[in-house]
């Protein structure tokens, strides 16, 4: 008998610590996953082997014969790891404060702008202006979108192959863990309501050409200060003249004067 209550405080005991830890680590957790990541989040162990697994599934998107050539895995890598370190400068710059990602939607959308920045699609075009930094040969960036039209619409950008198109592609997520890039390929979105928004990939296109050298703080759209949701586009005098477009071209003053002129901090 003596034996068997020894057992059972003993593994009451356990269960408490056992609890106990898990409520330390989420609490230590939990506010890591609010905020930005550290800037030294995409050189992890942990995420330089999802960078790794990023680049063979954007190789996998090749003709067979293109998978092994020297340039089309240099121009994957160059994807992967540029994915991941810019959607860490750009969650930084947005520097979400609530967790899930959508309820810092309340904040940006919200009356005093609270937050400047942090819809999905914010996070859509600063990934796909990064992501035109280099010209590409072997692959083709797009925008897609779940959901749209509806409440819970959701924006992205993909990457597919040359001569290919959508849905054959890897879909990059920026927004969803707060600047930790979540990686979807075309199996992982079956059964949902995806769709390509060839609109936006013109327009991003049109505003960051490739090769182009604007900073990471600039925004393809801004604030009309109108309507919650009215914008416009950042490079215009109605742009220009909002309070948000003179934020915009503030924080772009001060990141090249930090950088050295060097347009991005990753």
């Amino acid at each position: 008998m003596a034996r068997i209550l020894s057992y059972n405080l003993e593994s009451h005991i356990t269960a408490a610590l056992a609890t106990i830890s898990l409520a330390f680590a989420a609490a230590v957790m939990l506010p890591s996953c609010q905020r930005a990541p550290m800037p030294d989040y995409a050189e992890t162990a942990p995420v330089l082997q999802q960078r790794s697994q990023l680049a063979a599934n954007l190789l996998a998107l090749l003709p067979a014969e293109q998978r092994t050539l020297p340039q089309a895995i240099a121009e994957a890598e160059w994807l992967a790891d540029t994915s991941y370190k810019a959607a860490v400068s750009i969650s930084r710059i947005n520097n979400p404060l609530l967790w899930p990602a959508w309820m810092n939607n309340r904040l940006v959308n919200a009356p005093g702008n609270i937050r400047e920045r942090g819809l999905c699609w914010h996070y859509q075009h600063d990934l796909y202006r990064e992501l035109r930094r280099r010209k590409l040969t072997y692959f083709r960036l797009g925008c897609n979108v779940r959901d749209a039209g509806e409440g819970s619409e959701h924006n992205c950008v993909y990457v597919c192959a040359v001569g290919s198109a959508w849905p054959v592609a890897v879909t990059l997520d920026a927004w969803r863990r707060n600047g930790r890039l979540s990686t979807y390929t075309q199996k992982d979105l079956e059964g949902e309501n995806w769709e390509d928004r060839s609109t936006t990939t013109d327009l991003l296109n049109w505003i960051y050409p490739v090769g182009h050298t604007y900073p990471v703080e600039h925004w393809a759209l801004v604030k009309s200060g109108k309507k919650w949701n009215d914008y416009v586009p950042s490079w215009t005098d109605s742009g220009r003249n909002t309070r948000q477009g003179r934020i915009m071209y503030n924080n772009m003053y001060t990141g090249l004067q930090q950088r050295g002129g060097k347009p991005t901090d990753y």
